[in-house]
């Protein structure tokens, strides 16, 4: 298994297996770790793409919900970053299935993003840096104001 990441996303699904299969499909994640109950069920999973790791399990109590069952509302979206391909990933993903909800885009901050929903309703975006810009090139390009926590305000 991969070492354990600060933050590890955990994700509901109705059918956990399908979305095993659809996010490996997809987006090209791969299965790290999985657990079944002694009925043969889905317990835990986990799994990884680059050093990141989620966690997919089932819907297991009323505050651990699918968007699948709330009306396909999302309260998170899970981002994405890929070192390299992000086109080819993102034509990967439509071809799989995943509703498009936004095509790849250079963003103000140097990004090539899309976004995509999952056959329950979660939402994914996927970026990769394709110009390295500072804060005040991030000001200039969207009239927003930047700060960071290392250098106050851009």
């Amino acid at each position: 298994m991969a070492a354990h990441p600060t933050f590890t996303p955990a994700v509901s699904y109705v059918n956990p297996r399908a979305a095993l299969d659809f996010l490996q499909r997809a987006f090209g994640f791969e299965l790290d770790m999985l657990l079944e109950d002694e009925a043969g069920n889905l317990a835990h999973s986990q799994m990884v793409f680059g050093d990141g790791r989620i966690m997919i399990g089932t819907e297991w109590s009323d505050n651990h919900r699918s968007p699948q069952s709330i009306g396909r509302v999302c309260t998170q979206t899970v981002n994405v970053h890929l070192t390299e391909g992000i086109d080819a990933h993102f034509a990967c993903a439509r071809d799989a299935g995943a509703e498009i909800l936004a095509a790849p885009e250079t963003q103000f901050y140097g990004d090539r993003t899309y976004r995509a929903r999952d056959p329950e309703g979660h939402i994914w975006t996927f970026s990769q840096t394709v110009e390295v810009l500072s804060p005040q090139q991030w000001d200039t390009n969207s009239g927003l104001k930047t700060w960071t926590r290392e250098g106050g305000e851009a």
